[in-house]
C-alpha cells in the first residue's frame, strides 16, 4: 500500500495534459473516475508481488520502478515521468504487480481502481486502445533494457548505452547534449547491474577521456560519437 501520503484526502483529478493522447470526451471520463493524491519523495505506491488493486497515473514528478533479486540486489527497470500509467499489465491480467513503484521526488498521481479500469475498457474502445498501447510500450522498453544488459560486454558499455539513451530522450531540448543527472551513482549502478564503486570509477574515467563533463547536476556529453564507440553490440 502507498506510504507517507501527504494529502490523505483524495480528490477528483484536475484537468491537465495527462490524457492528451485521448479524445476529450474520453479523457474527461478518466478525469472523473480517477482520484489524485500527493506523495513525498520515497513513498511506495505498490510492491513487487502485491495483488494489483489498481493503476497509478503519474501527473507530476517521477516514479522509480525496480525489482529485487533473491540475493537482495536491486535492479532499477526505469524512471517513469508524468503522463504514464503504472501497473497496467498486472491489473489487466489480474496478476500481481511485477515491480515496486516508489516516488523519486515529490509527486502527484491519480489512482484508478482495478474494477473501474476494466469497466471503462469494456465501455470505451478508446480507453482499451490507450491501455493496450501503454502495455505494448512497456513491453518494448523492457525488451530493450534486457537487450542492453545481456548484450553489453562490460560495465563501461552499459553506462555508455544508458547515457546515449538519455541523450535520445533529451533530443528535443534546447541543448540536446545536456541531461539532468537526477540519480545517485548507486541508483545508476542499479540501472546497469553494477556497484556504486564501479559507476564512480567509470564516471571518473569518462571525464578523464573527455567523454562527459559535469557541472553540478548537469551532465554534458560533448561528443556523442565518441561515447557510442564504446557500444559494440
Amino acid at each position: 500500500m502507498a506510504t507517507n501520503v501527504v494529502n490523505q484526502v483524495q480528490k477528483p483529478a484536475t484537468a491537465d495534459k495527462t490524457f492528451n493522447d485521448l479524445p476529450p470526451a474520453i479523457a474527461e471520463i478518466l478525469e472523473r473516475e480517477a482520484l489524485t493524491t500527493s506523495y513525498p519523495t520515497g513513498a511506495m505506491l505498490f510492491a513487487e508481488g502485491q495483488v494489483a488493486r489498481g493503476v497509478f497515473i503519474v501527473r507530476r514528478g517521477r516514479v522509480k520502478l525496480s525489482i529485487c533479486g533473491s540475493d537482495g540486489r536491486t535492479l532499477i527497470l526505469r524512471m517513469v515521468d508524468s503522463g504514464s500509467p503504472l501497473g497496467v499489465a498486472a491489473v489487466v491480467s489480474g496478476r500481481q504487480y511485477e515491480a515496486t513503484a516508489e516516488t523519486q521526488e515529490p509527486s502527484e498521481l491519480s489512482f484508478l481502481r482495478h474494477s473501474d479500469l476494466l469497466r471503462l475498457m469494456r465501455l470505451h474502445g478508446e480507453i482499451a486502445l490507450w491501455v493496450t498501447q501503454h502495455i505494448s510500450s512497456d513491453y518494448a522498453c523492457t525488451c530493450r533494457e534486457i537487450r542492453d544488459l545481456i548484450l553489453s560486454d562490460s560495465a563501461s558499455e552499459k553506462l555508455a548505452r544508458l547515457l546515449v539513451g538519455w541523450l535520445d530522450e533529451n533530443a528535443t531540448a534546447s541543448n540536446p547534449r545536456q541531461v539532468k543527472l537526477a540519480l545517485t551513482h548507486e541508483e545508476i549502478g542499479q540501472m546497469i547491474g553494477s556497484s556504486r564503486e564501479t559507476v564512480s570509477r567509470l564516471f571518473a574515467g569518462f571525464k578523464k577521456q573527455r567523454l562527459i563533463q559535469q557541472n553540478g547536476s548537469t551532465l554534458v556529453i560533448p561528443n556523442r560519437v565518441a561515447l557510442e564507440s564504446l557500444i559494440t553490440a
